[in-house]
This record gives C-alpha cells, sequence and structure tokens, in this order.
C-alpha cells in the first residue's frame, strides 16, 4: 500500500521531481511504521525514481536524458519487431478491437480524463503485442514507458498533445490494417518521436527536473 500511493504520487507528478519526503513523515501520513516505508523507497530506488541517500534527504529523482535516449531505443526496437509481427498475423477482426480503444480514447479527451487517456494508452500497446502474438513482450515495453510516465504526464497536460496522440494511435491501426510494414514502421517512429519536442519544452522551463 505503502510502495503503490508513493508511485502514484511520483508518477502523477504529485511530488515533482526534486521534491523532498521523509520516512517519518510518510509514515505518519499513512498510518504505518517507518519499515514498510523504508521498504517502500528502496523499491522506489530501485525503479530509479527516488534517491534514498544516507544521512542526507531522499528525494524525487530528476529526469535523465540518458536513460530516457537508452529507453526509447529499446522500446522502439521492440515496438517495430512486435508491429511486423502483428502485420504477418492479421485477421480483419483484429481492427474491430482496436477500433473499440480508439473510441474510448476519444470519449476519455472529450470528458477530460487525462488518467484514463493515459491507462487506455497502455491498453492500447498491449493489444498490438497480443495481436502480434507476443503478449509477455509487453512487460518490457511496460518498463520502458514507466521510466518516461512522468515526461509523458506532463506533455498530457496540453489537450493539443493529447489530440496528437490520439491522432496517431488511429494511424498505427489503420497502418496495421493495410497490412504495410513500411507504413507501420513510419507512424511507430512518429509517435515515439513526439517526445523529443516534449523534453525540449520542458527542459526549457524546468530545467531543475532534470539530473543530467
Amino acid at each position: 500500500m505503502v510502495f503503490e500511493t508513493l508511485h502514484a504520487q511520483i508518477l502523477s507528478l504529485e511530488l515533482l521531481p526534486g521534491a523532498r519526503i521523509s520516512e517519518a513523515e510518510v509514515a505518519a501520513k499513512l498510518g504505518v511504521s517507518r519499515q514498510p516505508v523504508r521498504d517502500a523507497f528502496n523499491r522506489l530506488s530501485n525503479l530509479q525514481l527516488l534517491k534514498v541517500r544516507p544521512q542526507r534527504a531522499t528525494v524525487v529523482s530528476g529526469f535523465s536524458i540518458t536513460e530516457i535516449e537508452n529507453t526509447r531505443f529499446v522500446r522502439l526496437a521492440v515496438e517495430l519487431e512486435i508491429a511486423r509481427l502483428a502485420c504477418q498475423n492479421w485477421v480483419p477482426a483484429n481492427a474491430q478491437l482496436l477500433k473499440e480503444n480508439i473510441a474510448q480514447q476519444r470519449a476519455a479527451i472529450k470528458a477530460g480524463q487525462t488518467q484514463t487517456f493515459h491507462q487506455l494508452d497502455y491498453d492500447f500497446h498491449k493489444l498490438i503485442c497480443e495481436l502480434g502474438g507476443h503478449p509477455l513482450a509487453f512487460q518490457t515495453i511496460v518498463e520502458c514507458k514507466q521510466r518516461v510516465d512522468r515526461l509523458c504526464m506532463l506533455s498530457l497536460a496540453s489537450r493539443d498533445e493529447v489530440a496528437a496522440v490520439l491522432v496517431d494511435h488511429e494511424s498505427i491501426a489503420d497502418a496495421l490494417s493495410s497490412g504495410s510494414i513500411e507504413k507501420v514502421e513510419t507512424v511507430f517512429r512518429r509517435h515515439l518521436g513526439r517526445l523529443d519536442s516534449v523534453i525540449s519544452d520542458i527542459y526549457a522551463t524546468h530545467a531543475e527536473f532534470f539530473d543530467n
């Protein structure tokens, strides 16, 4: 419970990069002893979301450009291969599955439900892994996504950015339905490349959020 609470607060930016937190304060707020808080801190540190420093304040980790670049490289490689397999294994019924998810995304945008849209984004990419015949590959994608989720949440605060992501998802679905691996690769590269401008914009306004 402690881990899930802190994890959600960090990813949702309720706790911003650089924010200080202490075992004692978290334990008092959540009504638990310090041991489960210490365990949660260690788990969050392993995920590189917290910097636990002996004899110094524990702080929420900033963004790492080096880590982001490596994460995006791995994710792109995995998703392009999954998309290739999805094209090869495509059947007409698959298009309806993606269409239903995209309709839910559109409804979430209309209702201003950013968190719901964020979850549907996960579901969309998970579905493509399933259609590609490798559902377990989604775990690698999740690990990559979680390392940049806070940046994504900052970008999704913009309604224009959310709409652009939806358009990308529609383009991905259309490309998969066409059976063109070349089209799929083009739209996936554009989709995952959207983070470039997001990083530049956030760095320009909040350089303090970055560790390097």
